[in-house]
């Protein structure tokens, strides 16, 4: 129910308006939002680098609804990722990239162009690319995109939700040598039809999921904060004999930073999802849908006074 309230507060102006404007906002923001700007986003990269993590960048935006603005979302990443090799980043960080933000709503075409060309420059960069996945109306043109751009960029990632009933279809479709994969729980709000409801079919899913690809011959990313779920992804790996370079555990900005610092003490890759941009509003509310958890704290800062 709590999910659900706070999904449906992701699509009003007028939470939006309130929690733009309310006291501290601004502080909150920053513990899961990088800032606003490429040098932000930078410095941030910088910082988790530095700590031994690995990062993948998001610019935020997927309300795309004209060709500029998928163009000026192209022309971000391409700017980012030219200053990620000059401050030589790469190829520690990598990029998400949501293929609505590039117009695939409105032109498939177009939104392949555009990702063709951020992944043109991320292998001139020497790093890679992750398509974002959205809700599951996007499922299969993302898919089909994704293996037009692994013609010729075949490192490029492809992530899968967990909560979608044909996930498990999906992760045996791309276990396969060289496929890179991130497997999440999912944060959009989807019918009962296509996709799970409780959390614990969700979970049941994502540990389905896991063998599948722990099993295959690609390479998981497992995104995840819950503890079961990396307790059983480590008893995986020993499992299925996975060295901790043949896969690694991906966490969002802000969340969990104690535990990403012990997973990376432990010889574990841990690569951290980094949003930066204005767009910030809609990315905020899905990652305390995800972990109601979070709300607390966040109402916490916005009531506070001090």
């Amino acid at each position: 129910m709590l999910r659900s309230v706070i999904l449906a507060a992701s699509r009003s102006s007028r939470v939006e308006r309130l929690v733009a404007t309310a006291p501290f906002s601004r502080d909150v923001v920053r513990r899961f939002v990088a800032g606003a700007q490429t040098d932000d986003a930078l410095r941030a990269t910088r910082e988790l680098v530095d700590g031994g993590l690995a990062v993948t960048l998001d610019h935020l935006g997927e309300d795309t609804v004209s060709p500029e603005q998928a163009t000026a979302v192209r022309d971000e990443y391409l700017t980012l990722l030219g200053r990620l090799a000059e401050a030589g980043l790469t190829p520690a960080a990598e990029v998400s990239v949501k293929l609505s933000a590039l117009g695939q709503a409105f032109d498939e075409q177009l939104a392949y162009d555009n990702a063709r060309a951020i992944c043109a420059a991320a292998e001139a960069a020497q790093t890679t690319v992750t398509l974002d996945m959205e809700d599951h109306t996007t499922t299969d043109s993302t898919l089909d995109i994704l293996a037009k751009l692994r013609k010729d960029y075949p490192s490029t990632g492809a992530v899968l939700q967990a909560y979608l009933r044909r996930t498990e279809s999906d992760c045996r479709d791309l276990a396969t040598a060289g496929s890179r994969v991130r497997l999440c729980k999912g944060a959009y709000k989807e019918p009962e039809s296509v996709a799970y409801q409780s959390p614990r079919e969700v979970d049941k899913s994502y540990v389905r999921c896991l063998n599948i690809l722990m099993s295959g011959d690609g390479f998981p990313m497992l995104a995840t904060h819950d503890p079961r779920l990396i307790a059983i992804a480590e008893d995986r790996a020993r499992w299925f004999d996975r060295a901790p370079d043949r896969f690694e555990f991906q966490m969002l900005y802000g969340i969990r930073p104690e535990e990403q610092d012990r997973l990376v003490g432990d010889g574990y890759t841990v690569r951290t999802y980094v949003p930066y941009g204005d767009d910030w509003y809609g990315y905020l509310m899905r990652r305390l849908a995800e972990r109601p958890a979070n709300l607390a704290f966040f109402a916490r800062a916005l009531t506070s006074r001090k």
